[in-house]
């Protein structure tokens, strides 16, 4: 059999392609659109389906009699009627489809004699309903739900959910017609009529796709993510047990990694950057009584969005607390993002080797958080444990499996695989590394794979202990080697059908990302934004191009320093990236008049000599609160100081001289303080200041003076101004700077 697409097929059969779609829907195919290509299996379906309604309706047409649906012939249109009892399956399709066909030809006569547009549209749009209305009684389902719309002036408009159509945004005007079974220069017609101008590849926000769609008699329902319908659904009777992946979480220096590396045997935070965990790890730990999957998250608050991450693919987490220390604010933020994610907590007291440890006050501390452990009569598991001795590991481990038991975790394992990135990087000879946590479903070398906007093909599947596997099943984590880029952490990763698919829904998502950036980039002009843009010309930036070896890190870094701001200056992020420093990125730091920030890379040959030719400043730290301090501080030397006037002394004015080619100088005695030659002076009259300047020559007696104390007599010229009365005061200040400091 050759293959066709869909809307090919549902010609053949004469019937639309969206009844053709939910057929295939029916026989366990998902085709994404009436665009899809069938493959020999698909047509096998549908010939059979077909064969087997065809002998179907033979056998029961007698005894299935249906109401007349009818449309009246507005217009000129074509009433259609229920199936009659002696027709059989084709015999209806084809007496429907011609008097659709029939109608049509009969309202172009019918426009011409009629000018008023909204007689035909009508009476089109009840036709096709009706058409639809008895294609979908074939099936034997009658759909009655409707899509509702409310807009903010209080109007509804409601949809048969028959007519809601999947859209994703950016969709360009060929897609959105085809999706709406129209050709695009009807759409674009629809497009001018409503005053805007658009062609047959432009994209559209969601906004304008909801608009058109109303227009044009549709509901939309946004997609998930694109490609997300190429997922293969668990089936229930093939669902096994499975590990549970356990987060670790908690406050800096609290003992987390230690915990693990006790567990594992390992020592992980040695070999971290000032001792603390700067990445997330994924780890998995065989037991006896079975097998867990931790997941390493780093405690210092800059890692908020990390450990948010890691809280939304976990099944327990396990928060450790310091006996010798207390429940600190990032203690908190996990707790946090554990109730956010609905997962059990089991908490960790860790240290309890220490002398000054203090389980009962850890324990009050986290009551006031509603974590009651169970001796105190709550629900919340508590184990005192010793990452240095030992101690309590085992029962953690223990309550752990138990948490498990008690949630029934199971996955689908003859599924194609389907789980999230927890990080991904560039290595040495290696390419593009992602560590991946399997959560349903099986992935195998070779396999073709989607994650973010990239694609690949499996290559190597590694362990966390680098050892090579050949397949990979729910709770593993892993690293995968064969995907064409670094894709974010948090990014979906899936198996799909074949290459061909993968590069696709690369290429779609590829397509929304770009045209993301593009809207964020240069969004309409208004006048609010024209106000906004003058405004924050008077703004002063730090730009950064920022380079990390992970991509959580670079992400981490970016959300960062992105906050470190004020009124008056900010910084923005040109540029952020995984591997080393490239000669491209100081380029690009040379037209942006950027930083370059490195974090654990650093540039390589071509990159230092051109930072070096055009002067571009590279910075490279491997700890990021390290990188905020730096960043916090350049940003404060953009800052004007504030500037505070000192008060210096005042005199008070006894005589006036009028001195030839010097001027006013008025006859002063120092009432209080000190008067000095630098100073700046108000001059007061009746308690209000008429003049700010400088001083233009002090004296005493007929001698220049640098500066006169309280109670001395004293001459005074002031700059510029002459109109110096009897009875002024004049008070003398300096300017004292002050650096200003970020909030």
């Amino acid at each position: 059999m050759s293959k066709k697409r869909i809307y090919e097929i549902a010609k053949d059969y004469s019937i639309s392609s969206n009844a053709l779609l939910n057929i295939l829907k029916e026989l366990g195919f998902e085709p994404k659109s009436h665009m899809s290509v069938a493959g020999d299996d698909m047509l096998g379906a549908i010939k059979k389906k077909f064969e087997a309604e065809k002998e179907a309706a033979k056998k029961d047409i007698e005894q299935r009699k249906k109401p007349k649906i009818a449309v009246p012939p507005t217009g000129g249109g074509a009433a259609l009627e229920a199936p009659r009892p002696e027709e059989g399956f084709d015999e209806r399709l084809a007496r429907l489809s011609a008097a659709l066909k029939k109608h049509d030809k009969r309202r172009k006569k019918f426009d011409k004699r009629k000018k008023g547009k909204d007689a035909h549209q009508v009476d089109r749009k009840a036709v096709v309903k009706s058409f639809k209305a008895t294609m979908a009684t074939l099936g034997g389902v009658k759909r009655t739900k409707k899509y509702k719309r409310r807009f903010k002036d209080g109007a509804t408009v409601e949809i048969p959910e028959d007519n809601l159509i999947e859209v994703n945004e950016f969709m360009t005007v060929a897609e959105l017609a085809r999706t709406m079974e129209m050709k695009p220069a009807e759409l674009i017609a629809v497009c001018f009529r409503l005053g805007m101008m658009a062609s047959i590849n432009q994209r559209l926000d969601l906004e304008t796709i909801e608009t058109l769609a109303l227009e044009c008699g549709y509901g939309i329902k946004e997609k998930e993510e694109i490609g997300l319908e190429a997922r293969e659904d668990e089936i229930e009777e093939n669902l096994t047990h499975r590990a549970p992946v356990v987060t670790v979480m908690g406050h800096v220096d609290h003992g987390k990694t230690s915990l693990l590396d006790y567990i594992r045997k390992t020592n992980v935070a040695a070999g971290e950057a000032g001792a603390i965990t700067q990445h997330i790890g994924a780890y998995e730990v065989a037991l006896p009584s079975g097998s867990i999957t931790f997941i390493d998250t780093p405690g210092h608050e800059a890692f908020t969005a990390m450990r948010a991450r890691g809280a939304q693919i976990t099944d327990i987490v396990v928060l450790v607390v310091a006996a010798d220390d207390a429940v600190m604010p990032q203690t908190v933020e996990a707790i946090d993002h554990a109730r956010a994610a609905e997962v059990p907590i089991i908490v960790a007291i860790n240290k309890m080797d220490k002398p000054t440890a203090n389980a009962d006050m850890i324990r009050q501390q986290l009551s006031k958080y509603n974590l009651l452990p169970e001796e105190w009569g709550g629900k919340t598991i508590m184990v005192e444990v010793s990452a240095k001795t030992g101690k309590g590991i085992d029962r953690l481990l223990e309550m752990i499996l138990l948490q498990a038991e008690l949630l029934d975790l199971r996955a689908d394992a003859l599924i194609r695989g389907q789980g999230v990135i927890v990080e991904a990087k560039l290595e040495r000879g290696r390419g593009p590394v992602s560590t991946v946590i399997i959560q349903k479903g099986t992935m195998e070398i070779g396999d073709p794979i989607v994650a973010g906007t990239f694609s690949g093909r499996v290559r190597v599947l590694l362990s966390d202990l680098d050892e090579q596997l050949t397949e990979v099943g729910p709770s593993t984590p892993v690293r995968v080697i064969g995907l064409g880029g670094v894709p974010q952490a948090g990014d979906t990763f899936m198996v799909v059908r074949d290459d061909q698919e993968a590069r696709e829904i690369s290429l779609k998502r590829m397509q929304v990302k770009r045209e993301q950036e593009i809207r964020r980039g240069f969004g309409r002009a208004t006048l609010e934004g024209i106000y906004e843009q003058i405004r924050e010309g008077r703004l002063k930036e730090l730009r950064l191009i920022i380079k990390a070896d992970v991509d959580g890190s670079a992400e981490v870094l970016s959300e960062t320093l992105s906050k470190i701001s004020s009124v008056e200056a900010r910084t923005i992020i040109i540029h952020k990236g995984v591997g080393a420093i490239s000669e491209s990125d100081v380029l690009l730091a040379a037209a942006s008049n950027a930083i370059i920030i490195g974090f654990n890379v650093s540039p390589d040959g071509r990159a230092r000599e051109t930072a070096a030719r055009e002067k571009i400043d590279i910075k490279q730290y491997s700890i990021i609160y390290d990188v905020e301090n730096a960043v916090r501080k350049a940003l404060e030397g953009l800052l004007s100081p504030d500037i505070k006037e000192e008060f210096g002394g005042v005199a008070e004015v006894r005589e006036i001289f009028k001195v030839p080619k010097v001027g006013t100088v008025a006859g002063c005695i120092v009432k209080d303080g000190i008067v000095r030659r630098t100073d700046k002076v108000h001059i007061v009259r009746d308690g209000r200041v008429i003049y700010t300047g400088n001083l233009s020559s002090l004296k005493r007696f007929k001698d220049d003076a640098r500066e006169v104390q309280s109670g001395y007599e004293c001459g005074i010229a002031v700059e510029n101004y002459n109109d110096i009365k009897i009875g002024d005061a004049i008070e003398v200040f300096h300017l004292v700077e002050t650096a200003k400091k970020l909030e």
